[in-house]
């Protein structure tokens, strides 16, 4: 019982925080609009280690990766106290299990950032039927646009009804079942 509540725990702390430091690193790249309450929240609740982060990992070609390196840190972190608290042995093939730890880091960063690609599409879809000038449209607009306009280039809407998001949900589950399958071989490294 009390392992159940300490990964509970670890993963709900560590996982906003890593989920804070996303989103971050994806407003950045995406030039998400920087004076609205989000990205400020989102630097606020950050700021306290990304600035020392950026002393040590540069950014590169204006991608700011101290974040996201960052973020999948915290992964590795949740998904390594996870094991340890589930009582796996690291001390038997510790370079084995670090590359593991590592790669499933990147899985749930994969994970994460599907998830919020997910959710931003269906947020931005209910938004514009319910109340398409609210202050939240330009953050989620500016968001997805980069997803959306791969499909909008080929499939033009019908009857004035854009049909992209669809399409990009669809592809988005694809994806999240190839994840949980590489997730599934990654793990029956590990064991």
């Amino acid at each position: 019982m009390s392992n159940q509540i300490l990964i509970f725990l670890l993963d709900t702390i560590l996982g906003l925080l890593s989920l804070a430091l996303l989103l971050r690193f994806y407003f950045q790249l995406l030039r998400v609009p920087y004076y609205n309450s989000i990205s400020q929240f989102l630097i606020a609740v950050t700021d306290f280690i990304v600035r020392p982060a950026r002393r040590v990992i540069p950014g590169w070609a204006g991608i700011d990766l101290s974040t996201l390196v960052l973020a999948w840190l915290m992964e590795c972190m949740i998904v390594t106290s996870v094991y340890m608290v589930q009582g796996y042995d690291f001390a038997a093939n510790i370079g084995a299990a670090s590359g593991v730890m590592g790669l499933l880091g990147i899985i749930e960063i994969i994970k994460i950032t599907l998830y919020i690609v997910l959710i931003m599409i269906i947020m931005q879809a209910v938004l514009s039927w319910v109340n398409p000038h609210s202050p939240l449209a330009p953050l989620l607009d500016s968001f997805t646009r980069p997803f959306l306009a791969v499909f909008r280039k080929r499939i033009p809407p019908i009857a004035n009804v854009d049909l992209s998001p669809l399409f990009v949900l669809i592809l988005i589950q694809v994806l999240l079942m190839l994840v949980a399958g590489m997730h599934r071989e990654i793990i029956n490294i590990l064991l």
